[in-house]
């Protein structure tokens, strides 16, 4: 440098070209090492800021800024964690809004994020500070407390004003949106110590979900605590669904066949059909529990078209005036397509359509009965006869009965029973009155004893079924009552070993 001044002033001669190259380097060198430094600097805080964000959308819902399901179940974890050691209980308590999809349906899908972020907004005002709220998916909310295990009522009370907040409504620009709300809770402990069945946060989370299934099923609008036999309920129910699955893959159902007799004569003029599932593990079980779970589910519809294709094969051993009468489920009327696959049944199988008669429930007639009086006017051309099952328990009216081409009406056996009692005959009567009005015949159900037999001749020429004249049998049974009776066909009566079924398959009938 001292070179480069005097140089500069004419005192002395110039510098080092070399040196000069090495500083100039060195200076440059230096403010690229700055300006790199820099970069790096600011590439690290953007780094840092984009973790975050990414975590935060990690662990919280970007619609309402609550925890999400995976971070809720780390916290509330912490939270027993902590609280358990300090000898405090944690509630989980589980939020879901009722029938939140007609929101959407109604005000469009940008007011149910509204509702959601309003909703969210006041359940945070309502809980107590630091409390973590979580929505975990849709319309489900979740939160997590401590309490001291011998006053849980306090969690009740979060619980009230929760319900407090929302039963006002939802504003939204002057317009109220009224929701209600399912909530269950489950706590890690029971009323004497902590529950060592629950294991982490997961399990509580499950079993809170639990006890809002039993809210919702209760009526909603209603909170409910975990209770164990709602989740042996359950379990036991999940069970029955993977049963009857199996049952249908397995052929484990088979008809059952009920008598049905002209009480004037007495004669036996046809069978109804009725389903029993031949489990090998519960034995023969009734319909009333498992036909719910089937309609539920949706195997009503093979499960019923199995058995019939069975009930047709047995019926053709019988005498061909014998009819053969089948329920139909409400679900099954929901298939516009079912009047022409009941139809196809009967021409692969060459059953009479003529002997086949349906019998439907009067819930069918308030679903679509433009639809039902369409499959009826079907099956009717066919020669397949229709008729109103458990009359009077529902709700068709004298219109429906009027113009719906129905072939029969069947009492109620509820109503049939209370023949045993002294003036109980009014609604049977004016149903036979209307019948006969119509022109309807009329089938009695559950006639048990002598009396109301008698009672029910007198009211004219009606058919009946019912205990007096037997349970419900197995295939089987019906063709050793028929071959006593002579009645019959020319192939039941040709059956190997004068009409017995093998043996393998009259165990398991009989079973």
């Amino acid at each position: 440098m001292q070179s480069i001044v005097r140089s500069t002033f004419g005192s002395g001669t110039g510098p080092d070209h070399l040196l000069v190259n090495a500083m100039l380097l060195n200076i440059a060198l230096i403010i690229f090492g700055w300006r790199r430094y820099r970069d790096l600097t600011k590439e690290i805080a953007e780094r840092r800021k984009a973790e975050e964000t990414a975590r935060k959308l990690a662990e919280t819902d970007p619609l309402t800024e609550c925890l999400n399901r995976r971070s809720m179940e780390r916290t509330t974890n912490e939270l027993r964690r902590v609280s358990n050691d300090y000898g405090q209980a944690v509630a989980f308590v589980m939020i879901d809004l009722d029938n939140f999809k007609q929101v959407n349906d109604m005000n469009g899908h940008g007011i149910g994020d509204r509702v959601l972020t309003s909703l969210a907004e006041q359940l945070r005002q309502c809980l107590p500070g630091g409390t973590p709220l979580a929505r975990l998916g849709g319309d489900e909310f979740a939160f997590a407390i401590s309490y001291d295990p011998s006053n849980p009522a306090r969690v009740d009370d979060i619980v009230s004003k929760l319900f407090e907040s929302v039963c006002g409504g939802i504003d939204l620009d002057g317009t109220t949106i009224h929701c209600t709300m399912s909530i269950g809770i489950a706590s890690d402990h029971s009323s004497q110590s902590r529950n060592d069945a629950i294991t982490d946060g997961e399990k509580l989370m499950h079993r809170a979900d639990i006890a809002m299934y039993q809210a919702k099923k209760s009526g909603k609008n209603r909170h409910f605590w975990f209770q164990s036999t709602v989740e042996n309920e359950l379990r036991f129910r999940n069970e029955l669904e993977a049963g009857i699955r199996r049952g249908v893959r397995n052929g484990e159902f088979v008809p059952y066949y009920e008598q049905q007799i002209d009480l004037d004569s007495g004669e036996l003029v046809g069978f109804e059909m009725l389903a029993r599932w031949n489990t090998p593990d519960m034995g023969v079980v009734n319909p009333e529990i498992f036909i719910p779970i089937a309609e539920e589910i949706g195997v009503i519809g093979e499960l019923s078209e199995q058995l019939m294709v069975q009930a047709f094969d047995d019926a053709k051993e019988w005498d061909p005036k014998l009819t053969l009468s089948v329920n139909i489920s409400p679900v099954q009327m929901r298939d516009r397509w079912f009047s022409q696959r009941l139809l196809k049944l009967l021409f692969e199988h060459n059953f009479p359509a003529q002997r086949l008669e349906i019998e439907i429930t009067e819930t069918c007639l308030h679903e679509n009965i433009g639809l039902v009086r369409s499959m009826i006017s079907s099956l009717r051309n066919q020669g397949v006869k229709v008729s109103l099952d458990d009359f009077g328990t529902g709700y068709a009216s004298l219109s429906q009965l009027r113009t719906l081409p129905f072939d029969r009406i069947k009492i109620d056996r509820s109503f049939v029973r209370e023949l045993n009692y002294r003036d109980s005959s009014k609604i049977v009567d004016a149903i036979v009155s209307l019948g006969n009005g119509l022109e309807m015949p009329i089938t009695a159900e559950g006639i048990e004893n002598e009396a109301i037999l008698e009672t029910l001749r007198r009211m004219g020429q009606l058919k009946g079924q019912g205990y007096l004249y037997g349970h419900p049998e197995p295939a089987v049974r019906v063709i050793e009552r028929l071959r006593g009776q002579g009645r019959l066909s020319k192939a039941g009566e040709n059956r190997n070993d004068s009409g017995a079924v093998t043996d393998e398959l009259a165990d398991q009938r009989r079973a």
